[in-house]
């Protein structure tokens, strides 16, 4: 199993948040999140999950490998898992 986490630093909403991957499938990063943390599909944006900086611990204890946010990407990268933004046209 290869699920990554980075620290939770990143802010929303008065939260901080860490970004949870998978860099061998989606399907791994789905069993994951379905049975160690309860957090719905709907939740999955596009190649990631925002993790809340409260369930940070138990993804750890769960078995999701704690890396730098730049591993993480370049790990998302090589394993060709990594979903561009889609850009918007201006109005």
């Amino acid at each position: 199993m290869a699920v990554l986490i980075d620290s939770p630093v990143w802010p929303w909403r008065g939260r901080r948040w860490s970004h949870l991957v998978s860099d061998v499938s989606y399907d791994e990063l789905h069993a994951f999140v379905a049975a160690e943390l309860g957090i719905p599909r709907r939740a999955f944006q596009g190649d990631h999950y925002d993790i809340p900086e409260d369930l940070y611990a138990v993804a750890v204890a769960a078995g999701a490998e704690p890396v730098e946010c730049r591993e993480l990407l370049s790990r998302l990268l090589a394993a060709g898992l990594r979903q561009r933004k889609r850009a918007t046209a201006a109005g």
